[in-house]
């Protein structure tokens, strides 16, 4: 009887190469998005906007694409939108009546908030590890505030899921959480 036992489990049990070295990446387990399965509602698409397009930056009198007023231009057009050209921030806007997603209390408290970002501090580093020698806590804040607008509205989060902030969100998230320097949008390579 144990012969039999014995034979069933070589069968079913695969062999383990204990010897791999583990590495963990960010967004490793993360399933894939397919972009064919749930398109982007026509607003939210990057389609409208030719690659030539994308890379100019626009000029100081060029801001008809601000609808709320609190945007500034940014470096390429890509990055030039108000909150009001997105379909999904546009509900958020009209239920509190307000003109700028900036001004709502929801992105207040989850984008602005010193001591909600800290405890999406201490979960990020849980997740990816600690933080490289001599990185300011602003530029990890500002990259905190920029992951939890896109959770806030888009709830999704993860490899290849990307998508371009508002000027007006970028521009009160960096004033609240200043640098030298500043990175715009970019895509995985």
């Amino acid at each position: 009887m144990a012969a039999q036992y014995e034979s069933d489990s070589d069968d079913s049990i695969p062999e383990i190469d204990i010897s791999l070295r583990v590495n963990v990446q960010p967004y490793q387990y993360e399933p894939v998005v397919l972009r064919d399965s749930s398109p982007l509602p026509e607003n939210d698409s990057e389609s409208e906007i030719s690659e030539d397009q994308s890379d100019e930056c626009p000029s100081p009198s060029d801001m008809q694409w601000c609808s709320c007023g609190n945007c500034i231009a940014m470096p390429t057009r890509r990055e030039s939108k108000c909150c009001h050209a997105f379909s999904t921030i546009v509900p958020r806007l009209e239920e509190m009546g307000l003109s700028c997603i900036t001004d709502h209390e929801g992105f207040v408290a989850n984008c602005l908030n010193r001591w909600v970002l800290e405890t999406s501090y201490y979960e990020y580093i849980q997740d990816n590890g600690p933080l490289e020698e001599g990185e300011l806590i602003h530029r990890v804040y500002r990259h905190l505030g920029y992951r939890r607008f896109v959770r806030w509205i888009w709830q999704r989060l993860g490899k290849n899921n990307r998508k371009v902030l508002p000027s007006c969100v970028v521009t009160k998230i960096r004033n609240c959480f200043p640098s030298q320097q500043f990175c715009g949008f970019k895509y995985p390579s």
